[in-house]
């Protein structure tokens, strides 16, 4: 079972390898937001990844916490360039 988790972890951190070329080569702000928050997606499926594999249910509070932490930073930059013609 090790074997999956270490698979799991590998593919998610190739996963963020991923975002973090998108997040800094982004030619707009919602490029580079949509990232940010496929980041944090991959953050919090860490998290969970690390849970199962420790067997602990301490790390439930930090994935809410981050989870509604992307979300209302998705919400606030789609807010704040809502009525721009231009994205950038």
């Amino acid at each position: 079972m090790t074997a999956v988790y270490i698979a799991t972890l590998a593919i998610l951190a190739l996963a963020g390898l991923l975002t973090l070329v998108r997040l800094v080569r982004g030619p707009w702000i919602l490029d580079r937001t949509m990232a940010l928050d496929v980041l944090v997606v991959v953050i919090v499926a860490g998290f969970a990844v690390n849970m199962a594999m420790t067997d602990s249910v301490l790390t439930v509070p930090i994935l809410v916490c981050t989870a509604l932490l992307g979300f209302v930073g998705s919400l606030s930059v789609v807010r704040l360039t809502e009525g721009r013609k231009e994205h950038r």
